[in-house]
This record gives C-alpha cells, sequence and structure tokens, in this order.
C-alpha cells in the first residue's frame, strides 16, 4: 500500500489531497473502474471536467464506494470545469447544475474554469462550434464576467471552492484585482518538458496551488517519447529508489510544488502513480529533470489564438 497522500491547504482553509487521478479521455466502464480501483488503492482527489463526458462515470463510482462504506463524501475532492461555451455569465449556473446532475452529488469541492477565452453557445452538446470553414467560433464574454458569476456558485452552495485553468500570470493579476473571492487553483500543462516553474512561483507567491495535467506527457512506448520517461538517465535514478521511471517524474512535480493528476485506467499504474512518497530526489537528480525543460506544450490550442484573451502569447 502506498504511503499516504499529504495534504495541501487552499487559500479558503480547505485541504486537498497533493495528488489525484486524472480522467480525460477516460470514458464508460473504463472510467467508473479506474475510479473505484483508485479509491480503493487510497486516492480521495479525482478530477474531470464537464467536457470530458465522464462525470456520470466518475459520479457513479464515488456514490458506489460510499454505499460500500469505503468512504463518505467529504473524504474525496472532486474537481470539475466549467467548458467554454458556457462562459455567458447567465449560463454559469445551469452548467453547473448540470455537472451536478451528471455527478448525481450535492456539491462539487473545487470548479475551475476551463480556459479563460471562450466560445459561442450553440447547445449544451456543441462543445467546438465552428463556422462555414470548419473555425471554432469564439465569444467576446470576458473571463472577469464568467468568474463574478461563477463566486455566486458558492453563496448557492453548488461548489465549495472555485478556481482557475490554463490562466497566465497577466490573467491572474487582472483576475485577482477584481475578484471577491480568490481561485484555490490554477490547473495547467506541467510536465518536465514545461515545468512551468516561473508561473508556479508566480502563484504561490499569491497563495494559488498549481495542478499539473498531463504530468506524464501522455507516453507513446513505440515513438519512445516523451524523452524523459525513457531516458536512461531517468530509468537510473528510478533504480536507485526502486521506482519507474513515471515515479521519478510525479516526484520531481510535487517536488516543484505542483499538484500532479496523472490519468490511468490501468490499476497497477494507478498503484504506481500514488506510491511517491516514500523517497526525496537530490538537488543533482533536480537538474537532470529540470534539463528536459524545452517549453513545448502538448495542449497549444491553437485555434483559439485569434482570441484576446488566448492565454500562450506571454512567457508564464
Amino acid at each position: 500500500m502506498a504511503e499516504s497522500v499529504p495534504l495541501v491547504k487552499q487559500n479558503d482553509g480547505i485541504k486537498i489531497p497533493a495528488l489525484g487521478l486524472g480522467t480525460y479521455t477516460s470514458t464508460g466502464g473504463d472510467c467508473e473502474r479506474a475510479v473505484k480501483d483508485a479509491i480503493d488503492l487510497g486516492y480521495r482527489h479525482f478530477d474531470t471536467a464537464y467536457f470530458y463526458e465522464n462525470e456520470a462515470e466518475v459520479g457513479a463510482a464515488v456514490r458506489a464506494k460510499i454505499k460500500e462504506g469505503v468512504i463518505q463524501r467529504s473524504d474525496v475532492t472532486i474537481v470539475s470545469k466549467l467548458w467554454c461555451h458556457f462562459h455567458d455569465p447567465e449560463r454559469v449556473e445551469d452548467a453547473c447544475r448540470k455537472s451536478l446532475k451528471n455527478f448525481g452529488l450535492d456539491y462539487i469541492d473545487v470548479y475551475l474554469m476551463h480556459w479563460p477565452y471562450g466560445y459561442e453557445y450553440q447547445g449544451d452538446k456543441v462543445m467546438f462550434p465552428t463556422d462555414t470553414s470548419g473555425n471554432v467560433i469564439l465569444s467576446d464574454v470576458d473571463y472577469v464576467d464568467t468568474w463574478k458569476a461563477m463566486e455566486k456558485l458558492i453563496d448557492l452552495r453548488l461548489v465549495k471552492s472555485i478556481g482557475v485553468s490554463n490562466f497566465n500570470s497577466e490573467q491572474l493579476t487582472r483576475l485577482l484585482s477584481v475578484a471577491k473571492i480568490k481561485p484555490v487553483h490554477n490547473q495547467i500543462e506541467c510536465h518536465p518538458a514545461l515545468n512551468q516553474k516561473k508561473l508556479i512561483k508566480f502563484c504561490k507567491e499569491r497563495d494559488i496551488i498549481v495542478t499539473a495535467y498531463c504530468p506524464l506527457g501522455r507516453p507513446d512506448p513505440a515513438k519512445k517519447t516523451p524523452n524523459y520517461i525513457f531516458d536512461d538517465k531517468v530509468k537510473e535514478i528510478g533504480e536507485k529508489y526502486n521506482k519507474t521511471a513515471a515515479q521519478i517524474v510525479l516526484r520531481y512535480l510535487y517536488e516543484i510544488d505542483a499538484v500532479p493528476i496523472p490519468k490511468s485506467v490501468t490499476k497497477e499504474r494507478i498503484r504506481q502513480n500514488i506510491d511517491i512518497f516514500d523517497f526525496k530526489l537530490t538537488d543533482e537528480e533536480h537538474k537532470i529533470l529540470d534539463s528536459y525543460n524545452t517549453g513545448e506544450r502538448l495542449i497549444p490550442m491553437d485555434h483559439a489564438k485569434n482570441s484576446k484573451y488566448y492565454p500562450f502569447n506571454v512567457e508564464y
């Protein structure tokens, strides 16, 4: 059994586990089974989104484990996200209620704005509304207005905490200047090739937790990518601690103050991913992992580059 997962305190005083299970691209029975396995293995932090179309499966797994007496609702942190076509302030509450209905639960622990830019609304299920040329139709809704609508969700007791995802430092600064409720998280792509140290430092100084999605860079054994998973240098570090390269990477992210949310539906990998809290990397090992930082993104969202709220036009 893995060491128990440490807790990190949000700026609203609520504590969450320092590692969670990601569920992007996990669907149907695979997703529900993975969440159940993860609960049995000690996970208490689950990350999903309306866009992933698996909130119902995550909710079903959590409810099943509550019914079994394995957990209570208060034991788990469930994170979900407001998708881009719901940015109009008048749509935010309804969108949150749709997610709650999917989960079959009374509240969401952490509700994030998935991206700082929005899309035109063409129906709940039209995630990427397009014009006749196939271009995604962006909306000009200001994320500040979306945020103000999200703040009301706390008063309505639909969510416990609110945060953002994929925001850069300038966008966070602007949001913090007007927010009545400070975001608890900024969830960003973060792995050794994009270690986000500057943005992590920026967020930490403002008491915002950084959660790291794609923490393992979507490994492809056939292509031997990303290199930090398949490189002998990282494997050697793993051998020293009797850990896999993936475990070394997750430990590295934890030690640079990110909360990794690795996705898997394989029980053994789910078990391995949480088993990173019984060793510590040296400064030299950190330097090796730092050396993979190219700044290259897996998810650049190029289709949104024309939005004035596109987040990747600044350094961090």
